[in-house]
């Protein structure tokens, strides 16, 4: 349930962002600054917690180079794939980023040594083909820039499922301050390469768009990385192929955009397959 959760706030998030797009406020400068508003969420959790800082930021023995491959995927995911809609459209872009699940699933056998599933495989690609009908792709500009930036934001987020499955001990305060740390500089990067900066007063052209997409991150991102220490990397990433679908549903709530009947058809099927892993899933768990 937190992951199908944390999936509807990023569905959400991304319907807001691109609100806020339209006046000219970016998704590489919302990304910048929604990093320092983690981080002051953080500072506070931290301030009423009964905790230590050290204690909160500690970083279990073993888990190190896993919080690190996190960071670095994570930061991986926002460049590539907020660089990937400059080539691509948008839902093509999207439907490539939701290869990931099918990553995860193929390469779990290697990562995690346990027996690869042809009917896991199978839920995945059923899963995929309802994303690819929610988001409706077009196919009629391929810029091969765009392609391999969003195979490499999809790779991105298949390391980062395995990463944060990896890091049950280590604190959630600890991953997200950490993890977000080794975001910035690559959204530095990308903000000076492409966008430019911008101070925050930028927001005031856009303030309930703005606020809905930082704390709509925030939220998603911290039940995000409590569900991964509960389910496996495979089973967290399939869920996620519920984003697009929570987008589609926001956007038809909040923008008034009409869902075509293959849309719906889509979305059964992205929850079908989310059902049926999760059944898989518990039955493999055995009884308490």
């Amino acid at each position: 349930m937190l992951a199908l959760g944390s999936s509807a706030g990023y569905g959400l998030n991304i319907v807001t962002a691109q609100m806020a797009s339209t006046v000219g406020i970016t998704g590489a400068l919302m990304v910048f600054y929604r990093v320092f508003l983690m981080l002051a969420c953080l500072a506070v959790a931290i301030a009423v917690s009964r905790r230590s800082l050290v204690a909160n930021l500690a970083i279990a023995p073993g888990e190190g180079r896993s919080l690190l491959v996190f960071g670095l995927s994570s930061s991986i995911i926002g460049t590539a794939y907020m660089s990937s809609v400059a080539f691509l459209p948008v839902s093509v872009a999207a439907v490539i980023f939701y290869l990931f699940p099918i990553l995860i699933v193929l390469a779990e056998p290697f990562v995690e040594k346990t027996r690869f599933g042809l009917m896991r495989l199978l839920i995945v690609l059923l899963a995929f083909a309802g994303v690819a009908l929610v988001v409706g792709p077009r196919l009629d500009s391929l810029d091969p820039r765009g392609l391999a930036l969003s195979l490499l934001a999809a790779a991105g987020a298949a390391i980062q499922f395995f990463a944060a499955a990896r890091m049950p001990v280590t604190p959630t305060i600890s991953k997200l301050f950490w993890g977000h740390l080794l975001v910035l500089p690559a959204v530095v990067a990308t903000l000076g390469w492409i966008d430019g900066f911008h101070g925050p007063g930028i927001f005031a052209l856009a303030p309930l768009s703005v606020a809905v997409t930082l704390l709509a991150y925030v939220v998603s991102m911290a039940m995000q990385l409590v569900s991964l220490n509960r389910v496996s990397a495979a089973v967290g990433g399939l869920t996620f192929c519920a984003e697009p679908l929570f987008a589609s549903l926001f956007a038809a709530l909040i923008l008034g955009e009409r869902l075509v009947l293959v849309q719906y058809l889509g979305g059964c099927l992205v929850l079908a397959a989310i059902a049926v892993n999760a059944v898989m899933a518990t039955r493999a768990e055995g009884p308490r």
